[in-house]
């Protein structure tokens, strides 16, 4: 298939960055807009985007222009009639997205390729609107779209043979990195972040632990390029629901049931950046803890307890024992299991160490709030930042991680996607310094398997036991995922 001419439909922030994709590549671009005055709003959005090129170095002005040249504004969709590929980017409602297909395919020749940018909505749905549900394909671009380097390219059951292989040799002629998927809500990264993220507000409305601890903990300790409650802000908590809405409706799964915090939140108009205000105001997150007195006296126990014995050491805090103020349990849990056998159980704190720079401090029922207080501080002097939580079952890290990596081992297995194409997904589509299965395989398999038994023993959730096919790597003692 030759895409040569290609029409763009919506041109706000989306549907211009993608336009520019398209026009930087060489292609000729036919933008479509509703009316007057969004076709200007849409030539703007291009002309600064452009312009912020040239400005930084990254394009000439003789280049600008090219690409600028390349483009050509209307507002009637007849101007489509010659396109070879039209993709549409107007926003995320079912109806407006299948009248508009119905009209392009009367509109455009028989073999023209019609796409959605859709992010989460049935591409099968939109195709069997029109007379070519075959030459109907989901090309999601992630934003910006001339900086983000992932496009997920999305069949049917319907789609023809080569069509796909098309549209995905395409995008790396645009510089892209095409992951291909099957038509399931959310495709593979929404599939796989929303969830991640709604549970995080979920271990919030629990009181599991606050969303500066939380933010913190993901951030630092796991290595993502932001917080969960800051990524959500940053997305739109309004986007963040209907993507969950999604979810929803096709799995009937209680975890993907939006956040009734995140529903309070949208229906008061909070919404995040875009609206100034959502999980964040104008404050911004920062570590626990104000710096309190140093305690007198502590104790360490638990397996992998030299390690923070040395730390503290050589900040010149060395351990009492007997009538410790606070008693650091490292590793086991429950917490309380433990606390109980002291003489005083409140000066107890769990300690979780996520890689070198974070630990998590468990708080169990009987923690008082001096040796909660006590802790945070020693983790300070350790050179850790603390993240304060209650006594659950892996307490913020594993308890967000580990999940998310069942859900990507789950859409494996399932042949919606392979291991190479969602790892590539969620480090190009969200920054992650790794996949899924390279984070698996970097943990160990049978330790994210252990967690996940012990988060569903706690919370009874289906979707924390252990994929079945996870449980039985374990089983037959293999350490990597087998690539197919």
């Amino acid at each position: 298939m030759a895409f040569e001419r290609v029409g763009v439909v919506g041109l706000g922030t989306m549907g211009a960055g993608i336009a520019e994709v398209f026009a930087r590549a060489g292609l000729r671009v036919i933008g479509v807009e509703a009316d007057a005055e969004m076709l200007a709003r849409g030539r703007g959005l291009l002309e600064r985007s452009t312009g912020r090129a040239v400005d930084k170095g990254k394009l000439t002005g003789a280049e600008r222009d090219e690409i600028l040249g390349r483009v050509t504004l209307t507002t009637s969709r007849a101007d489509l009639r010659d396109a070879d590929l039209v993709i549409e980017a107007i926003p995320e409602i079912l109806d407006y997205k299948v009248s508009l297909f119905e009209d392009l395919d009367g509109i455009c020749k028989p073999e023209t390729v019609l796409a959605t940018n859709t992010s989460s909505l049935s591409v099968t749905a939109i195709a069997a609107a029109t007379g070519r549900p075959g030459r109907v394909v989901g090309l999601h671009f992630f934003n910006p779209a001339p900086v983000m380097r992932l496009v997920e390219v999305v069949s049917t059951v319907v789609t023809e043979p080569g069509v796909v292989g098309a549209v995905s040799e395409l995008a790396g002629r645009l510089g892209k990195t095409a992951v291909t998927v099957g038509d399931r809500a959310g495709f593979v990264v929404n599939r796989l972040l929303l969830p991640y993220l709604n549970h995080a507000v979920a271990l919030m409305e629990q009181g599991v632990a606050g969303r500066d601890d939380i933010d913190l903990a993901m951030k630092v300790g796991v290595g993502l390029p932001m917080g969960p409650f800051t990524l959500l802000d940053l997305i739109g908590l309004d986007t963040s629901y209907e993507v969950m809405e999604v979810l929803f409706d096709e799995t009937r799964e209680r975890r993907h049931a939006p956040s009734p915090l995140l529903r309070e939140l949208v229906t008061a108009g909070l919404l995040g950046r875009k609206s100034g205000r959502g999980f964040y105001g104008e404050e911004r997150a920062h570590p626990s803890g104000a710096g309190r007195s140093l305690p007198i006296a502590f104790d360490v126990a638990g397996p992998g307890s030299e390690e923070l014995v040395a730390r503290l050491a050589a900040a010149g805090f060395e351990r009492s024992g007997e009538g410790a103020d606070v008693v650091l349990r490292l590793a086991d849990r429950p917490v309380v299991e433990h606390a109980v056998r002291l003489r005083d159980p409140a000066t107890m704190v769990g300690v979780h160490l996520v890689g070198d720079q974070v630990a998590e401090l468990a708080s169990t029922a009987l923690t008082s709030d001096a040796a909660a207080d006590a802790a945070a501080d020693l983790m300070k002097v350790a050179g850790l930042s603390p993240v304060s939580c209650k006594d659950r079952a892996g307490f913020v890290v594993d308890a967000l991680l580990y999940p998310y990596l069942n859900d990507a081992v789950r859409m494996h297995d399932a042949g919606y996607a392979s291991i190479d194409d969602i790892d590539a997904a969620m480090r190009l589509g969200c920054g992650y310094p790794a996949g899924p299965f390279q984070t698996l395989e970097s943990l160990g398999l049978a330790r994210v398997r252990d967690g996940l038994r012990a988060l569903y023993a706690e919370y009874r959730e289906p979707a924390f036991a252990p994929a079945p096919l996870l449980d039985q790597l374990v089983t037959a003692g293999a350490s990597e995922f087998p690539r197919r």
